[in-house]
């Protein structure tokens, strides 16, 4: 009898041991923030074939699956992995390869920089850089080019603001674009002092020099895009909103995901331009583990900091000037037209109060009330007052960069006066319209860290402090929201919320692991809190050493 005992109970533990699920990964001893719709926690997590099969305890987990690798959190805080909602991922990498003008404290500096990295470079290669910012001089007016033309008389030089909506060219670059005084066009400015160009070009000028710039070859591309990955995994970053490339750069990206070259999850804007437009009608929706082709980026004016984002009323430091739309009404509300007769989605780039009623209205106009067709607004970042209501109207998506407000608080009242900045860097009010609101960087307009865009959305001061009781605090978000808008809302934004921005069975394993808890800890630990692993459908794609 005893023997007979025996063997029941070990046929009940050998199909007990068998009717275990096989997983590929266990994780435990952690506090995973699911980001779930109760924002629950939980110890470990189960996955398989890069899928989150189940969360829990450790010890309800192993009863259900046995899987062929463990990973100890040692106590550490599992997070579902970082979305940017707007960023410019390609820009940024081939941005790598050209000279960096951020932090720079004069117009001296700059010549300085370039000088140096110009010396390893053909005397017929452009000289590209990017990143200065005039408002970070002490004398904040735009340079001129008089020294670039002394240093570089044979070398075209093309140097960005670190907005993208500004740069300074030198002579040489302004002959090979054709750009002579007196041209004329709409939606960009040619600046001219006693009758000759300084080289400030704004918005539109800027693209008529930058489209004469040679692109990377394709080995400098796939460098530069590894390199890009690299950093973005290293601040646990796993998806990415590129917003504004031609559709030949979107298959390039495609080639080197095919190959196994880029693993990047990224969500794609195409550009507004006529080409794109037929490429994606043409192709319909792409939609792939690692890309999504589905929007359109629009821009409708340009930026704050050069003064080309379009205001009701002028700028508060330059009486008369009200800034202006790049297109006219007409051209954007035919985009929304021809958009809203296809599944695909319009982001349109509004900084100004003139800018975000301009395309506020026609967004209205075509969608008629509430909907899930998810057009989103890139920056929504001065709304007037009576304009709010129309982002809820008809569920028209604020997508908002944080620090952008911890950027431009030094100088945006100078801009904008005292009563309409209180319209300015709203995220609380945007929020409020629609429920949910994703976040981003706009890097390399900004820094690519996540936990800066927290910072920036939750304590509203920059890395100093400064100012002591935050920004217009009234606009703060909570640690749940910013998190929510860093994750699952920022998927939302790109309809992939059932497949990734939270920890739930059935949605991908991307996570990362952090040394602390971004949702307890102090504010001046949040700049400095540590990404230790990034797992991207399971795999780690970074560790820090």
């Amino acid at each position: 009898m005893k023997k007979q005992f025996l063997a029941i109970a070990f046929a009940f533990l050998l199909f007990s041991c068998t009717a275990k699920q096989k997983a590929d990964l266990l994780v435990f001893n952690a506090t995973i923030y699911t980001v779930d719709s109760s924002f629950s926690t939980a110890e470990a997590m189960v996955i398989k074939d890069g899928i989150v099969l189940a969360t829990g305890s450790k010890e309800d987990l192993e009863k259900k699956y046995k899987a062929s690798e463990t990973t100890d959190a040692q106590g550490k805080f599992i997070y579902p992995g970082f979305i940017d909602a707007h960023a410019h991922f390609t820009g940024y990498g081939t941005g790598l390869l050209t000279v960096d003008l951020t932090g720079t404290e004069s117009w001296e500096d700059i010549l300085h920089r370039v000088s140096d990295f110009a010396k390893d470079l053909p005397k017929d290669q452009w000289i590209i850089g990017r990143g200065w910012d005039q408002n970070d001089w002490d004398v904040k007016e735009f340079p001129s080019n008089e020294k670039l033309n002394e240093l570089f008389p044979d070398q075209p030089v093309l140097l960005t603001r670190i907005d993208g909506h500004a740069a300074v060219a030198n002579q040489k670059a302004l002959d090979v674009a054709g750009v002579k005084p007196g041209d004329k066009l709409t939606g960009g400015e040619i600046e001219i002092s006693k009758g000759k160009m300084t080289g400030i070009l704004v918005d539109n000028a800027v693209d008529i020099v930058s489209a004469k710039v040679p692109a990377p070859s394709s080995e400098q591309f796939k460098a530069a895009l590894e390199q890009a990955e690299r950093n973005c995994f290293a601040v646990g970053l796993t998806t990415i909103d590129d917003c504004g490339l031609d559709y030949n750069t979107v298959d390039q990206i495609k080639a080197l995901q095919d190959n196994g070259d880029l693993k990047m999850r990224l969500y794609v804007m195409l550009s507004d331009k006529k080409s794109n437009f037929d490429y994606l009608e043409k192709k319909g929706i792409i939609r792939t583990s690692r890309l999504h082709v589905r929007g359109f980026k629009v821009y409708g004016d340009g930026a704050l900091g050069s003064r080309g984002a379009c205001l009701l009323q002028p700028y508060s430091d330059k009486p008369g000037h009200y800034g202006f739309l790049l297109s006219e009404p007409a051209h954007f509300d035919s985009v929304a037209s021809w958009i809203a007769q296809r599944d695909f989605q319009m982001c349109t780039h509004a900084i100004g109060d003139s800018g975000n009623r301009t395309i506020l209205n026609i967004y209205n106009k075509y969608l008629h009330g509430k909907n899930d067709r998810r057009w989103r607004i890139e920056h929504a970042q001065v709304v007037n007052p009576a304009d709010f209501d129309l982002f809820g109207a008809s569920s028209i998506v604020p997508s908002v960069q944080p620090t952008h407000a911890t950027s431009d608080m030094y100088w945006a009242e100078k801009r904008l006066g005292p009563e309409r900045v209180k319209g300015a860097y709203a995220y609380k009010q945007l929020l409020q319209q629609n429920g949910w609101l994703p976040l981003g960087t706009d890097f390399p307009v900004e820094d690519i860290s996540p936990f800066k865009t927290f910072y920036a959305a939750v304590v509203r001061k920059d890395a100093k402090g400064w100012p002591e009781k935050g920004f217009q605090t009234e606009n703060a978000l909570s640690r749940q929201e910013a998190l929510r808008g860093m994750t699952i809302w920022a998927a939302r934004s790109n309809f992939e919320e059932n497949e990734k921005g939270s920890l739930e069975a059935g949605k991908l394993a991307d996570f990362i692991i952090l040394d602390k808890d971004i949702m307890k800890a102090g504010e001046q630990e949040l700049l400095q809190l540590q990404v230790l692993k990034t797992y991207l459908g399971g795999e780690k794609v970074y560790e820090k050493r």
